[in-house]
């Protein structure tokens, strides 16, 4: 008799488990949601963030709160969401750095496959290779051929040691077979000032920020660096078709939630995400920021992440980088 009450019991227990996330996802949301931000207000991520928190909250019927935590090359937010409960109150909107970061920075406690759930990748952001309009170059091929004839005499500018912007010119270096000597800035404005006065012959940089400085014929525009053409852009060939064959760097921004948050929840936001990246005002916003809408599922957000990394773990090894 008491092995059959303790048989009950056990069954009872796992069906109760079972059951736990299934039912809590069923009333999810009932509290405000947190949307934590690795970047300072005021750039186009935060303008993301808040376009998506915007559009999230009547749909889900709760509040949804952008938090900017900026701070230790995106570390800082990432490592918060990712120590917080996986019931789906508090998510990140990441960038490519959540995979680079753990490989660049020093005791980071995260790591961007195993401690995150993965829910949709929302957008690319649109990066151009650009130059000096003084540097007689007008394609690629030509920027390749330049670099050959003068090697170490072509400076490149980054947004900073470690940022995406130099990882894609790191990557540019390695399948052109040329060389070219790594300017480190601190952020996007400051190097393209730079790149505008000459001091810097070239930058791979976001159509967001690098579009004006293009339009007012005080950059020169030679691709971008995604495998297609972009949405925002599409009269500027990609590096691949340009001159690098096989080149395809997409730094992307994405939703993910705790390692461990129940499925239902993830689905439930994947699909409301969906429906927000479908609305053409979304869509015609994203394109003025220089953001190519994507809104893949948990499962091909997954894949991606894991190429991603792999992609930029060997790129960071070869050349050799570490946060300054």
């Amino acid at each position: 008799m008491k092995s059959v009450i303790k048989l009950s019991v056990l069954v009872l227990a796992a069906a109760a488990a079972f059951v736990a996330p299934s039912a809590s996802a069923q009333d999810y949301p009932n509290k405000p949601i947190r949307l934590v931000l690795p970047f300072p207000p005021g750039g186009v991520t935060d303008l993301l963030a808040r376009a998506l928190a915007e559009k999230l909250a009547p749909r889900l019927g709760q509040p949804v709160i952008v938090d900017n935590k900026p701070g230790a090359g995106t570390v800082l937010a990432s490592d918060l969401v990712a120590r917080a409960p996986a019931d789906g109150y508090t998510l990140l909107v990441a960038a490519s750095s959540l995979g680079t970061a753990p490989l660049i920075y020093d005791k980071v406690s995260y790591d961007a496959i195993k401690s995150f759930t993965p829910v949709t990748q929302i957008a690319s952001v649109v990066h151009v290779v650009v130059v000096n309009p003084a540097l007689p170059v007008k394609s690629v091929k030509e920027l390749i051929a330049y670099a050959k004839a003068n090697p170490g005499k072509l400076n490149y500018a980054s947004t900073g040691t470690g940022t995406s912007t130099h990882l894609e010119g790191e990557l540019l270096k390695s399948m052109a077979g040329v060389y070219m000597v790594h300017i480190p800035y601190r952020g996007s404005g400051p190097a393209l000032i730079d790149l505008v006065g000459g001091q810097v012959g070239v930058m791979i940089d976001a159509l967001g920020s690098s579009g004006p400085f293009i339009k007012a014929g005080k950059l020169r525009a030679l691709a971008v660096t995604t495998a297609k053409r972009s949405q925002s852009i599409p009269e500027l060939p990609t590096v691949s078709e340009s001159g690098v064959p096989g080149y395809e760097a997409m730094p992307w921004l994405g939703l993910v939630a705790p390692a461990g948050t129940p499925q239902p929840v993830v689905d439930r936001l994947h699909r409301e995400v969906a429906k927000v990246l479908e609305d053409p005002e979304i869509r015609e916003r994203f394109k003025g920021w220089g953001l190519d809408i994507i809104g893949n599922t948990p499962a091909e957000f997954t894949s991606f992440l894991r190429r991603d990394v792999d992609q930029w773990a060997s790129v960071i090894k070869r050349a050799n980088i570490k946060a300054d």
